[in-house]
C-alpha cells in the first residue's frame, strides 16, 4: 500500500548525488574504418569531453590522453569539436583551442600554431579532404576586441623536416571571410567542391542564411577556392546542414515552405543557381536551430537510402527514403522519442543517439535495409545509456498537451504528473507545479528522460515543460512568434500553462513555481515580475537586464535581440520596459539565482544586480555562484549543489518539509 504524505515531501531514489555522478552527455556518433566513435561529457572529470572508440571486438576505449578535452569555444557554445578521417582522430582541445591530430599509435600532433593568449584562435566543424592532406574548418579569431569568423584550410599531414622531426604547424590558409558567420564546410569527395552556410548580422542562422559553393583546389602545397557563388538563400529563408550524397549531389535543409525540409540540386558536382528542388514536404522539422556546430539530422547510406529525423508534436520520428522513390518518406516505428546525431558508415549501417521518456540517450546503430514500416527494426545498442539506478516504475511519463493562451493562440507543452509508487498525496490536496521555460529562446523542450525532472516528480511535484511561442519543432510561423515580443509571448504561454493545469485540477494554483536557464531564466524573471501568479522562481544564469545583454554579450548573439526586442540603441526604452531588473517593485515572490562565475554570455553581474534588487525590496532571495563554470553547469559538484539548493529553497519558501537532508543555502530576508 502507498503511504499518504504531502506533495513535495516524498522520499525519492533520485538523489542529488546520483544525478551528479551519473549524468554523462553523449555526442556524435561517427562510423569510420569499421568502428563506431562517440564523445562523452563527463561531469565527474570536471566537465571533460572524452572521445570513445568501439571496434569489432566490442570493447569501448577512451582515445584522448590526460590533459585533452574535445570541446570548442567558437560562438561560445561550441560543438563540432572532433572529426575523423579513417582511423585518424582530429580534435579541438579545450585548454588551448588548437587542432590536434591523434594517430592510432597514441601519438599527438598539434596542427595549428600556439597563439597568445591561449584560446584566442578557435576552431570548429572540420572536414578532411579526400586525399587526407587538408582540414577545412571554421576559425574564430579574437584579436584586440574584434572577432572574425572565417573558413580556413589546415594541413592535416605536416610531414617531417630534414632530421625526421615533425614540422611546426603553419598558419592556416584563409579561404573565405566575406560574411559575419560561416558554418558547415562540407567537402564533396567525388568532385572536389566545397559547400558552406553563411549569414550576417542582424540575422541568426535560423532566421535567414545562405548556401554557397566553390571549387576546391588542393593540388600542390596550397589550397584555394575557385568561383565561389551563392546558390540558394538570401531572403527570408533559413538553410542548414548541406551534405553531398554518395553520387555527388548537393542537399540542404530549408524552411522555405514553413518547415525545415530537404532540398536537392539536380546536377552532381558544382550546382547551378536556381536548380534546387524540394525533396520532402513534411509538416515537421528536419533540423534544429544551429546553436552548436556538428548537428546532424539526416544522412545518406552508401547504398540506396536517406535516413532522417523529423520532429513534430514535440517528439522525434525516424523517416527513410529510397533514392528510387525520392520524396516519399516512410515512417519507422521506434521505441525512442528523442533522436539526434545521425550518421552513415561505408555500407547500409546508420548510427545515432537515441533516448526516450524512460531512458537517457544511448548510441545505437541499425541496418537501413531493415527499416520497414509497421515494425520496430533491430537497433543494436553500441553504448548503452547510463544505468538509471532506479526501477523504471518510479519514472513519470509525460504527455504532450496543447492549451489556450493569450490572443486566442494555442501553445504546447509536455506535462509530467507527480509519480512515486510508494506515496500518494492527500485526496484534498493538489501538487505544487514546476513550470520549465527552456533556453534559447529559439529551442524546445527535450523529449527524453531528464533526471532533474524526475527528482521533482518523484518527490510529489507536477512538472510542465513548455514549448512556448517561439519554440522550434512547430514550423517557422510558430518559431517567429517571438519576433519583437520576447518577454511577452513566452511569459504568457508559461503562465497560461500553469493556470490551465491548475484549472484542470492537476496543480495547486497557490504553489506554482517557474524555473529556467539562460533565455529561459529571462522568461522566468519576466514572468515573476510582470505576470504574477507564481509563488517562487529559480533562474539559472538568466538575463535580468536586456540592455546589458545587448551591450556586453558575445558576437554570435550580439544582434539576436534586434529581432526579439528591437534594434539597439534605437529601442532602448523598450529594452528597459522588458527588463525585470528595472521593475523589481512589481515582484512579490521569492527567487533563487544560480550562476557560473566565468559566464561570458550572461555575465555574473546580471545575477548579482538582480539579487541585490530583490533583497532591497525585502523579499527572500538566494544566490549561488559556481567557480569554474561557464554558461551551463558541467561539473558533478555543481550539478549536485544546484539541485540541492533549489529543493532546499523551494521547501523553505513554500513551507513543506523535504524528506532529504539538504545542505542549507543562505536566503536573505527569509
Amino acid at each position: 500500500m502507498s503511504n499518504v504524505a504531502p506533495y513535495g515531501s516524498w522520499s525519492s531514489p533520485f538523489t542529488t548525488e546520483m544525478l551528479a555522478q551519473s549524468t554523462v552527455r553523449l555526442g556524435g556518433p561517427f562510423l569510420a574504418a569499421g568502428d563506431i566513435w562517440w564523445s562523452e561529457l563527463r561531469p565527474t572529470e570536471g566537465g571533460r569531453v572524452q572521445v570513445v572508440r568501439r571496434g569489432a571486438h566490442g570493447r569501448a576505449v577512451d582515445q584522448l590522453p590526460e590533459g585533452f578535452s574535445a570541446r570548442s569555444r567558437v560562438h561560445e557554445y561550441g560543438g563540432g569539436a572532433w572529426w575523423l578521417h579513417g582511423d585518424l582522430l582530429f580534435i579541438v582541445n579545450w585548454e588551448d583551442q588548437r587542432i590536434w591530430r591523434l594517430d592510432p599509435d597514441g601519438s599527438t600532433h598539434p596542427l595549428t600554431p600556439d597563439i597568445e593568449p591561449a584560446g584566442s584562435h578557435r576552431y570548429a566543424d572540420g572536414r578532411v579532404t579526400a586525399d587526407g592532406r587538408w582540414l577545412i574548418c571554421v576559425r574564430e579569431r579574437h584579436e584586440g576586441g574584434e572577432v572574425y569568423n572565417e573558413l580556413v584550410a589546415v594541413r592535416a599531414d605536416l610531414g617531417d623536416d630534414d632530421t625526421g622531426q615533425p614540422l611546426e604547424p603553419a598558419e592556416p590558409t584563409v579561404l573565405w571571410f566575406d560574411a559575419d558567420f560561416v558554418s558547415h564546410p562540407r567537402v564533396d569527395k567525388t568532385d572536389g567542391h566545397l559547400a558552406w552556410i553563411q549569414w550576417n548580422h542582424p540575422d541568426m542562422p535560423w532566421d535567414a542564411s545562405q548556401l554557397w559553393v566553390a571549387g576546391l583546389d588542393t593540388i600542390g602545397e596550397s589550397v584555394t577556392l575557385e568561383k565561389p557563388e551563392r546558390v540558394m538563400g538570401g531572403g527570408n529563408e533559413s538553410l542548414t546542414q548541406p551534405e553531398w550524397s554518395p553520387t555527388g549531389h548537393l542537399h540542404v535543409v530549408s524552411d522555405a515552405d514553413g518547415w525545415w525540409n530537404l532540398w536537392a540540386f539536380s546536377r552532381p558536382g558544382r550546382p547551378a543557381a536556381g536548380t534546387a528542388t524540394q525533396v520532402t514536404k513534411v509538416e515537421g522539422e528536419l533540423a534544429a536551430p544551429q546553436w552548436v556546430f556538428g548537428q546532424s539530422t539526416y544522412c545518406f547510406t552508401a547504398t540506396t537510402h536517406m535516413v532522417g529525423i523529423w520532429r513534430f508534436d514535440g517528439i522525434d520520428h525516424l523517416g527513410v527514403m529510397r533514392r528510387d522513390d525520392w520524396g516519399d518518406v516512410t515512417w519507422i516505428d521506434t521505441p525512442y522519442t528523442a533522436l539526434e546525431g545521425i550518421c552513415a558508415g561505408d555500407g547500409s549501417e546508420v548510427a545515432m543517439l537515441a533516448g526516450s521518456f524512460t531512458a537517457e540517450h544511448e548510441v545505437v546503430s541499425v541496418d537501413a535495409d531493415l527499416l520497414r514500416p509497421g515494425r520496430i527494426p533491430p537497433f543494436a545498442v553500441r553504448r548503452p545509456a547510463h544505468d538509471l539506478e532506479v526501477d523504471p516504475a518510479w519514472v513519470s511519463i509525460p504527455r504532450p498537451v496543447t492549451f489556450p493562451s493569450d490572443e486566442g493562440r494555442e501553445a504546447h507543452a509536455l506535462y509530467y504528473p507527480p509519480h512515486n509508487p510508494e506515496f500518494d498525496g492527500p485526496s484534498e490536496e493538489r501538487p505544487p507545479l514546476l513550470v520549465l521555460s527552456h533556453g534559447g529562446p529559439t529551442a524546445s523542450a527535450r523529449p527524453v528522460l531528464q533526471r532533474a525532472v524526475q527528482a521533482f516528480t518523484s518527490r510529489g511535484w507536477a512538472v510542465v515543460d513548455v514549448n512556448y511561442g517561439g519554440s522550434t519543432g512547430f514550423g517557422r510561423p510558430y518559431r517567429r512568434l517571438l519576433d519583437g515580443r520576447w518577454g511577452e509571448v513566452d511569459v504568457a504561454d508559461c503562465a497560461n500553462a500553469a493556470h490551465w493545469l491548475a484549472e484542470q485540477g492537476l496543480a495547486d494554483g497557490d504553489r506554482l513555481v517557474i524555473k529556467g536557464g539562460s533565455a529561459g531564466g529571462f522568461t522566468t524573471l519576466a514572468a515573476l515580475t510582470f505576470r504574477g501568479g507564481f509563488a517562487a522562481g529559480s533562474s539559472h544564469y538568466g538575463v535580468a537586464d536586456l540592455e546589458a545583454l545587448a551591450r556586453d554579450t558575445h558576437k554570435f548573439e550580439s544582434r539576436y535581440l534586434d529581432r526579439l526586442v528591437g534594434p539597439y540603441p534605437e529601442a532602448a526604452e523598450l529594452y528597459r520596459q522588458r527588463s525585470p531588473i528595472h521593475h523589481v517593485d512589481r515582484l512579490a515572490c521569492p527567487i533563487i539565482l544560480l550562476q557560473g562565475a566565468e559566464d561570458a554570455i550572461v555575465p555574473p553581474e546580471q545575477a548579482r544586480a538582480m539579487a541585490d534588487a530583490v533583497a532591497s525590496k525585502g523579499l527572500p532571495v538566494a544566490m549561488v555562484v559556481f567557480d569554474g563554470e561557464q554558461h551551463g553547469f558541467r561539473k558533478a559538484d555543481t550539478i549536485k549543489r544546484a539541485l540541492e539548493a533549489e529543493l532546499y529553497f523551494f521547501a523553505k519558501v513554500l513551507g513543506f518539509e523535504p524528506a532529504d537532508e539538504l545542505a542549507p543555502v543562505e536566503v536573505r530576508n527569509l
